[in-house]
Formats: structure tokens, sequence, C-alpha cells
């Protein structure tokens, strides 16, 4: 819900009677409007209307061409004393992925973005963007610093950096230098060619819209040049319009490999001895709904999965690939598959392709599910849930460690026993230790729930 005062009672009618006969729609999503019993909206006192005013007018400043920083007058040296024009930003609350091409397009907003490194750092994922001008960076600091990428989720914290250079050997998804396009990808590919990579008419024009119907949060024009509204200013409309090629990190482009908006996954470097359908199922099960794995019949240490989307493929990759399974780094990129075909009749599989489809371990099939505030990355604690009250904490205990784990900690939650954490020797056990023991039966009709925590004891 949302209040909006017109400029007049004139103008809040005429909306009113334009809207009662249509329901609007924002995003897929209608919208209905009707009269409030407030005479005015008091917003000066609430803290975030500060960071929202200066939003806008640092969009509004840039668009405008006025980078003068407010309330400093015009002769001074707009710049301050020593600031880098690189920032470091930690995206908290990870939900969907956020991609080079995705921080190119926000950030760019506020100048010409140079170069952006990204990597995962205690956990959590991180960039450093480097602007031509540090006045872009002081802008766009001021202007993102603790908004949500999409809404509940994807929150930007932005801080600018001790480095003043970015050293940028590769260009691919992790690196990327915007001044150097003869760049290797650094993993035997072909460059990515530049031309129409962001911006152009077509590329990035549609809104978002994610699989639990989240969409973006934070509004800017869109990338096509729509033109915003007459007296709404810069910046204060339109959503930041991203395509799913650009969510899941690849944009349309000659030799990248793989299917841009894929959904199925090719993991490999498997362990053949360790690894079943089942397993992968439960493992990939924690980023999205897979409904089919393949292990390979003549190369068992490969596998397709088949997530329900292109987000949660995404997502999944994200946190598994580099990962430690049953002694071996697995590894996962987007198939060329569209699909996995399941074996015709008659046909030889050895149980080694499944479908999962209506599985009822799916965690995500509920719209809105907590499930999908509580994704992170594979770590060494997991969190338990749907104990019932006769299970003790040697019984867990003993649980995890008949399954080959090293428990090095354990605590039930304070106020709900139902809920527990436990810390294993390594994220490789506790790994092992989800898909072993995720939906075992523990008596009294509870089956273990298990998830990996962000917590530590």
């Amino acid at each position: 819900m949302a209040f909006l005062e017109m400029a007049s009672e004139e103008a809040a009618v005429t909306m009113v009677n334009y809207y009662t006969p249509v329901t609007p729609h924002l995003r897929s999503q209608p919208v209905f409007i009707q009269y409030s019993n407030h005479r005015e909206l008091k917003t000066d006192n609430l803290p975030n209307q500060a960071r929202a005013q200066a939003a806008l007018q640092a969009v509004s400043a840039v668009q405008s061409g006025s980078l003068a920083l407010p309330g400093a007058p015009a002769n001074e040296g707009t710049v301050l004393p020593g600031q880098s024009p690189v920032l470091r930003i930690i995206i908290e609350n990870l939900f969907y992925p956020v991609t080079l091409e995705v921080l190119h397009q926000i950030f760019s907003k506020f100048g010409t973005v140079l170069k952006i490194i990204t990597f995962t750092k205690n956990n959590q994922f991180q960039a450093l963007l480097q602007y031509a001008d540090p006045l872009n960076a002081h802008y766009a600091k001021m202007a993102l610093d603790g908004q949500n990428i999409y809404n509940a989720c994807c929150t930007l914290r932005i801080d600018f950096s001790k480095l003043t250079s970015l050293n940028v050997k590769y260009n691919n998804d992790k690196s990327r230098d915007f001044t150097r396009l003869d760049l290797p990808t650094g993993d035997g590919q072909p460059s990515l060619e530049p031309p129409m990579a962001f911006g152009a008419p077509g590329i990035i024009s549609s809104p978002y819209a994610g699989a639990a119907g989240f969409a973006p949060a934070i509004g800017f024009p869109q990338a096509t040049g729509l033109s915003v509204p007459a007296g709404l200013g810069p910046g204060a409309l339109g959503p930041l319009a991203i395509t799913s090629s650009a969510v899941t990190g690849r944009m349309a482009i000659p030799g990248a490999g793989g299917i841009p908006g894929n959904s199925v996954l090719l993991v490999t470097n498997l362990n053949p001895d360790l690894i079943t359908p089942h397993g992968l199922f439960i493992l990939f099960g924690v980023y999205g709904d897979v409904h089919r794995v393949k292990i390979m019949f003549n190369k068992k240490e490969n596998a397709l999965v088949q997530m329900a989307d292109a987000n949660q493929a995404q997502l999944a990759m994200n946190h598994l690939s580099g990962q430690r399974l049953y002694g071996k780094v697995l590894r996962a990129t987007l198939s060329k598959h569209q699909a996995v075909q399941l074996p015709r009749e008659g046909q030889e599989d050895q149980g080694l392709t499944k479908d999962f489809s209506n599985s009822p371990l799916h965690r995500f099939k509920k719209p809105g599910s907590k499930n999908f505030q509580n994704i992170f990355p594979p770590s060494a604690t997991l969190h338990l849930s749907n104990i019932p009250p006769s299970v003790t904490v040697d019984d867990l205990k003993n649980l995890f460690t008949d399954a080959g784990c090293s428990v090095k900690a354990f605590k039930f939650f304070q106020k709900d026993r139902k809920m527990a954490l436990i810390q294993l020797g390594s994220v490789e056990e506790a790994i092992q230790a989800l898909i072993e023991l995720h939906n075992h039966d523990l008596g009294e009709n509870h089956h273990l729930r298990v998830s990996f925590s962000k917590s530590t004891i």
C-alpha cells in the first residue's frame, strides 16, 4: 500500500476517475486506487525520505548535467579531497543473482563505468566498480547505498574503496574492462563482443519479474530511452529494466556458450561412484525446484539438472560451482540443452534419469514461502527444522555422526525447539549431510528439514 499526494484536488479526482473503469497494472499486478482520509502527507521527518530525496537529486543532477555537489558553491571544487573513483559494493540478502551486467546497467546511470570486478568474500557477493570521475562515484553512492535492486532483497551497501584504479586482466562474467575490448576471457573462450551489450533498444527493454513475483525496486527510466512524465523528475518512475538474459549473467552475445535464460545446468566433475539423481535433486533443490536430473549413461561424472526457471538455475550455479562434493570439485555451467529428455520406453537408462516435477520436497512451490528469504551459500553450519519434541541433542548429534560427519557444535533455538543449528567439520561435510539427511524421518510424522545457515555457533 502507498499514499500519493497530487498537486491539487482536481488532479486527484481526474486520476481516480480515469482509473475507475479500467484497473491499472504495474508489472502485471493490478493496482487499486481510492481516496484517502488524509488531507496531506507529512514526509519531512521520515529518515528514508531524506534518502529518497538524495537519490532523486542525484539522478536529476546527473541527467541534467548539473554535477555540483548539493549545497556546494559553484566555484568550489566538486570532488571531495582524496575521494576515489572506485566503489566497493556488497550485495546483502542475495536472493536473485546479481551479475556484472546488472551492476553495469544500474551504475552507468550515474556516469561512465570503466571497470568492474566481482567476487565472493566472507560468503558475500561483492564488486569493485571504477568510474571515469570520482564525482560520479559520489552521486552513485549517495543515491544507491541502502537501496534494494529487487523488492525485499539484493540490498546495495556501498563504500569508497581505498584503491584508485582497478587492474582487470580478463573480460568475462566476473570482471570487465570496458576500455579494453581486446582482453582475453581467461577460460579459452573468445572475448565478449561489446556491441549492443548495454542500453541498445531491444536488448534491455522489458521489466523483470522474478519467480517469487519480486520486481526491480530501484526506479530508473529504462535504458531504451523512455521519457518520464513531466513534473515527476528524472529517475522518479520507470522500472530498472533487466532482461532475463542480463539476470542470468549472459547477454545475447555470439560465442558466449550456453543458452541465455536456460533453466538446464551441465554439472561436471562429479564422483561417479557416489552421486545419484536423488542426491543432485536434494542439493540443487536448496536453490530452486529441480524438475529433472540426468546422469550421463556413458560419462557418469557428468549430469544435467533442469531447474524450474532460468533464475533458479543461475542461483544454483553461482552457489554450487566450485564446491567440493564426495572428494571432487563440482563444476556447473549453463547447458546447451533446453530441457532434460526422459528415456524412451525400452531404452536402457539404469535409473540415471529421474523426473522430480511433482516431488513433495520442492522448497519454492508456494509463492511467498519463507524459504525464498533463507537462501545462503553452502556453509559448515546447517539449519535444522521440523524437529519433534521427543528428539534430543544427542539424538541429532548421533544422526550426523552416523552419517560420517564430525559435529563441532550444536544448539537448539531458544524460542523454538523445533529448530536448531549444527556446525560440522567442513563445508563439504555439510553438503553431504544435507544430501543424506534432508527429509530424514525423525518419527512422530516429522521429517527433518535441512538447509545452509548464514550463522555460526
